[in-house]
């Protein structure tokens, strides 16, 4: 079996076994994979703190063509938004990383997508608000999917941001011209193309709304 070394943004986990994992990652050259993480459940895996949402990591692993999920041999942190922050910031990692999810297709690759979200990790551990960074990276994800309308019946206020967002690349979302009324304007109309084009509601959306009635 070919190893491959891989730059990756971790997606999500769930449970194999009572040691093991399955992790979905993005990688820059490969597209979406799934690979199994041995031992990654024991309290001293090798794994430990690589597999967490939006982690950015190094990794390599081992690919069979007759079989769909790859092995995992190692991976190693570069950059892992969830040591930096904290607060309802931390339900907006597992939204970015569940709208990669979706949005990513098995062994597929798209630079572009992999670029948006290594962007938002180095944003978000830059210190980057929460709130105006995910109305960029939604309005960047569906600009690049080709499924965000012309501007219609959107506020100037709203289409500032817009063109803002064109210009300005994610680690300063702090300098978006966004007040809380542009930024539900556009959570509103984003929301919508989202639900229209995956034809379901994010758990992590939902996630972040509870968190917001706390914060």
């Amino acid at each position: 079996m070919p190893l491959h070394t891989a730059e990756a943004l971790i997606l999500r986990t769930y449970k194999l076994s009572e040691a093991d994992r399955i992790v979905v990652f993005l990688t820059r050259d490969r597209g979406k994979k799934r690979g199994v993480a041995k031992g990654a459940r024991r309290p001293r895996s090798r794994f430990t703190g690589a597999l967490e949402p939006l982690t950015e990591v190094r990794m390599a692993y081992f690919e069979k063509e007759s079989r769909e999920l790859v092995g995992l041999n190692y991976a190693e942190v570069v950059r892992s938004p969830l040591s930096l922050i904290g607060g309802e910031a931390l339900g907006y990692v597992g939204y970015f990383a569940e709208l990669l999810d979706e949005w990513a297709q098995e062994a597929d690759a798209d630079e572009r997508l992999y670029r948006l979200g290594a962007s938002m990790v180095e944003a978000m551990t830059a210190g980057a608000p929460a709130e105006p960074l995910a109305r960029y990276f939604e309005y960047w994800l569906l600009r690049l999917q080709g499924v965000y309308p012309e501007a219609g019946s959107l506020s100037d206020e709203a289409l500032a941001f817009l063109a803002a967002s064109r210009e300005l690349p994610p680690r300063r979302a702090a300098e978006l011209p966004a007040g809380r009324a542009t930024l539900r304007e556009l959570e509103g109309v984003h929301r919508t193309l989202i639900a229209m084009h995956l034809e379901k509601t994010l758990k992590s959306d939902r996630v972040i709304r509870e968190l917001r009635r706390q914060y």
